[in-house]
């Protein structure tokens, strides 16, 4: 039932740990605005709509594990199509990012936790499987690019 998505990406392992943990990098693959403190229980909002910061975003989550450089837990919310669903704040779901070095490259692994099995969480999951997809290309793209801040330590 959970989402697992893995790609291997072109760049040390200590850029895509700094491109999913840092405010000013993870606007260049993920979210147009966002706040992350990189810390267990730091913010992990990302704000896909920053002119209302209370639509499409994951305002409120928090980081649950961060053990750098190897994994990243932390709450999520879905987009507002789905928020009656899954943005209860006492009962979201959850997503781990784990991070391995193979040499000069880097294997991500994604993992989306806590679906219910019901219709509404089922749409609510094949859209996540698609755009946690998108997602990881567009992280992929940007690391390889060699383009913006995420070319430079």
């Amino acid at each position: 039932m959970d989402i697992r998505k893995e790609i291997i990406i072109n760049a040390e392992l200590s850029l895509v740990w700094k491109a999913w943990t840092e405010s000013e990098r993870i606007i260049k693959w993920f979210a147009p605005a966002a706040e992350i403190d990189p810390r267990e229980n730091g913010k992990f909002e990302l704000y896909f709509s920053p002119d209302n910061k209370d639509m499409m975003s994951t305002k409120g989550c928090r980081i649950l594990q961060y053990k750098e450089p190897t994994l990243l837990e932390f709450e999520w919310k879905g987009p507002d199509p789905f928020a009656g669903v899954m943005n209860d704040e006492n009962n979201l779901t959850t997503v781990s990012v784990e991070f391995e070095s193979l040499n000069e490259m880097t294997k991500v692994t994604l993992i989306h936790q806590g679906w219910k099995d019901t219709e509404e969480y089922s749409h609510a999951r094949e859209w996540h499987v698609q755009a946690w997809e998108q997602m990881l290309k567009s992280l992929k793209s940007n690391m390889e690019s060699g383009e913006g801040i995420l070319c430079c330590q």
